[in-house]
């Protein structure tokens, strides 16, 4: 039987309609308005993230030294499939082929982060490393030639080994010193051409997993949260967070003092922002969203803008909760140019003060809230392919909206948004390729963060994750949230659909990127299969 080309359209076009309809189908219809990049400040930030860790590989090359995933990933059992990122996506080598990936985009800006091992293979107990100065360098020069703004994160999980075997990395305060060292180095080698500097990526996360689940280097924990070998998972999180905010503030001091002035540009800290949504409408678990909120949230922020923990925390954790001194106070206080919001997902939050919980939610470090993503067996939104993170785009207009009144609507960056499809049986490579979801989750998430700029949210840019497929972390490369599909076998970059759909979004300001662009992208298709073309079906 033979297709005609109008025919065909129409089976895929009808398929799209499918998969739109139960994509959005616990969205609210004002999620699916049309989005334009229009629809944003002239000077608005687009772009795609990236981090070391996860794409450069080459991971003991050109002096480079051991960081703490390279020794935690090592450890059988602790990535899915013992993966890990050795090679990750080679981006240390194929950098120049990856940044003309990125211009091909069409985008202003690229958020990446800088080894620290490979600029100081062991800390400030070594000599910087001239090869990893150099990589860098190359990098921002050519996203400069580009015309792409160099988004610089200087620390996103990964520190040298050397720290963590010396004195115990996070949990001993002589880490603020060598911090300080490391940022240092980056703002006097690249700050005549880095405008944006985040200081740390997603410290919360970070000490959860590190210090609270033990899934994240150095594996500590305690029970009930887990069984790891060292660790107490009611105190050393707090402590690790400590000197996470004390050495961003440090940095901040130094950046402002001797390079803000001379270079300009600007300088934050990028947070975990998920939104939550009280599980009933007792007054109870309206409570617990507060609660997950400032253990999330406002533990970095508040210190950050206001000086001080939140009360919330203070009032729960006690003298467990560290203090800062009146020196550090003044230290802290205000060091955030701007907040960078890395928002996924939405979830329930129910209390437990008063009801039943398990794994440890009904303990003070968890601020007895339980979260969770299913309300009497239902999902609060679309199923993505990660356990707890949902389709609801109505959280980033809220979240941001949030941060907006608690923080005296401070600039803000969303550095990361993204989606990465429920795992199929019987997975086919085409199937990653037409990534149609991953089209409709950012049209829905961009609507949103719209409509919050309309209401007058200081936000100045969005970065998509990932560029490309890479290592994420403990799911090894089982998770697929890029633009580009790579394959594991060559390494060899693909567009997804995604890709060609970001690059229309932000090239049309015409039209709604709807209509449109799937009607380009089928006839592009199907003039690359009638020209023979083997790529046809990518």
């Amino acid at each position: 039987m033979t297709i005609t080309t109008s025919q065909l359209f129409f089976l895929v076009f009808t398929a799209i309609l499918f998969s739109s309809a139960h994509f959005s189908a616990q969205s609210s219809n004002e999620d699916e308005e049309d989005v334009k990049k229009s629809h944003f400040p002239d000077s608005f930030l687009f772009g795609t993230s990236t981090s070391s860790y996860q794409v450069e590989g080459a991971y003991l090359e050109d002096g480079k030294g051991a960081s703490n995933w390279d020794v935690f990933c090592h450890v059988p059992g602790n990535i899915m499939n013992n993966e890990n990122g050795d090679v990750a996506d080679d981006h240390y080598h194929r950098y120049l082929e990856d940044l003309k990936i990125v211009q091909s985009l069409g985008v202003n800006a690229y958020r990446f982060s800088i080894s620290w091992a490979r600029i100081l293979p062991r800390g400030r107990f070594g000599e910087i490393n001239p090869r990893g100065i150099k990589f860098y360098n190359e990098i921002i020069d050519n996203l400069l030639l580009r015309g792409i703004q160099p988004f610089v994160t200087i620390h996103h999980h990964d520190i040298p080994q050397e720290l963590e075997v010396r004195y115990g990395g996070w949990l001993n305060p002589l880490i603020q010193k060598d911090f300080v060292y490391f940022a240092e180095i980056c703002f006097e080698k690249f700050g005549d051409r880095v405008k944006y500097w985040a200081t740390i990526n997603e410290p919360g996360l970070f000490v959860n997993r590190a210090y609270i689940w033990g899934t994240y280097p150095p594996g500590h924990c305690s029970k009930p949260f887990g069984n790891c070998s060292s660790g107490n998972s009611d105190i050393e999180p707090l402590i690790a967070m400590h000197h996470m905010l004390l050495s961003h503030s440090m940095a901040v001091h130094l950046f402002r003092k001797q390079y803000q002035m001379k270079h300009g540009g600007i300088i934050g800290i990028i947070v975990n922002a998920l939104m939550y949504e009280p599980l009933t409408d007792e007054e109870l678990d309206r409570q617990a969203v507060n609660r997950a909120l400032a253990f999330n949230l406002h533990w970095i922020l508040e210190p950050l803008v206001f000086g001080d923990y939140p009360p919330e925390m203070r009032h729960i954790l006690g003298s467990e909760l560290p203090r800062f001194s009146p020196r550090e106070r003044k230290l802290i206080e205000g060091s955030l140019d701007f907040i960078g919001i890395n928002h996924y997902s939405t979830l329930y939050a129910k209390d437990c003060t008063h009801s039943a919980c398990t794994d440890g939610e009904d303990r003070p470090i968890q601020g007895f809230v339980n979260t969770t993503g299913y309300r009497d067996g239902v999902a609060i939104g679309g199923l993505t392919g990660l356990p707890r993170f949902f389709v609801v785009p109505e959280g980033m207009e809220k979240i941001i909206d949030y941060v907006k009144k608690r923080y005296n609507n401070k600039p803000m960056f969303v550095t990361e948004n993204g989606f990465t499809p429920p795992e199929q049986q019987s997975e086919q490579v085409q199937d990653l390729l037409e990534d149609i979801d991953r089209i409709k989750f950012h049209e829905a998430y961009l609507a949103a963060l719209a409509r919050a700029i309309r209401n007058g949210a200081d936000v100045r840019g969005y970065f998509i994750w990932s560029l490309m497929d890479n290592f994420e972390w403990v799911h090894g490369y089982k998770k697929r949230f890029g633009l580009y599909y790579v394959d594991r076998q060559t390494l060899n970059r693909t567009p997804k659909l995604s890709a060609r759909w970001f690059t229309s979004f932000l090239t049309n300001n015409s039209h709604s990127n709807k209509d449109e662009f799937w009607r380009d992208s089928f006839r592009n298709k199907d003039m690359l299969k009638r020209s023979g073309d083997k790529k046809a079906d990518i």
